[in-house]
């Protein structure tokens, strides 16, 4: 069970530099440290919570929440000096640092599909949910929400979900929530350089060898309403998905991705 010590503990072995707060139970730890954000909060300030009761994903669906103790419930926050169109690329970092973590600490290789969600096999295990600010046209900064199961039984999980969740438990790995904690923040500190030269390409090379997308058969749902069925390529220098269709190759920017096969 996480603590304000444990959790200050696993922060501060990892470098962080800002003093962690912990929350036995809140909304949604994105919520509250875009809160903390619009008021100064430093870089690094980082939020854990035991439970959260409103927990956000991706295009407006929920996280549901377990037992307190049984997940990963992170957020961070960044102040990188890039341009807002480079915003999406702390996503894709934060996904190559949890793939790492989960194998580091917990014993478990993790892939990702294609943008934020953590997978083993066909299973999700998690996800990330990444919110930015744009002021006057700069990037003011950028929250990172990790929501990973670790400890849950399938029968932990809600009926509608039991099929297609996973956690690292049932993969046979460590329920050590601490331990991956202070791995993938270790992991972001290594791999956050916003003022290298190198850092899109850096994040992008590390995130296309963890994706379980490349090389599948995919239908996109875009934003828009627009359907794409083809083949996965590549992920594109934006981050972007280039899908090969028989009109000829389509790139998603943002959207929801089906593996069919």
């Amino acid at each position: 069970m996480l603590t304000q010590h444990i959790v200050a503990e696993a922060v501060r072995t990892a470098g962080v530099p800002v003093p962690a707060r912990f929350l036995p139970v809140t909304g949604s730890t994105n919520s509250d440290l875009v809160a903390m954000a619009e008021h100064g909060a430093p870089e690094w300030t980082v939020i854990v919570a035991g439970t959260q009761e409103a927990g956000r994903g991706r295009m407006g669906r929920t996280w549901v929440s377990t037992a307190a103790g049984d997940e990963l419930l992170a957020s961070v926050l960044l102040r990188p000096q890039v341009s807002p169109s480079e915003a999406p690329l702390l996503s894709f970092l934060a996904a190559v640092c949890l793939v790492e973590a989960c194998r580091v600490a917990c014993g478990v290789e993790v892939r990702c599909k294609w943008p934020n969600d953590l997978m083993v096999g066909d299973r999700k295990l998690g996800g990330i949910l990444a919110e930015a600010m744009v002021k006057g046209g700069r990037l003011d900064h950028v929250v990172i929400g990790t929501g990973v199961n670790v400890g849950q039984r399938p029968d932990d999980f809600p009926e509608a979900i039991r099929g297609i969740a996973t956690s690292l438990v049932i993969e046979g790995g460590r329920a050590d929530v601490a331990a991956l904690l202070g791995a993938y923040l270790s992991s972001m500190k290594r791999g956050y350089e916003p003022k290298s030269p190198g850092f899109r390409e850096n994040v992008l090379t590390g995130y296309r060898q963890v994706c379980d997308t490349i090389g599948r058969r995919v239908r996109a749902n875009t934003t828009s309403g627009d359907q794409v069925e083809g083949t996965a390529a590549q992920v594109g220098e934006w981050g972007d998905l280039i899908v090969e269709t028989q009109a000829g190759p389509a790139s998603i920017g943002f959207g929801e991705i089906v593996h069919l096969d």
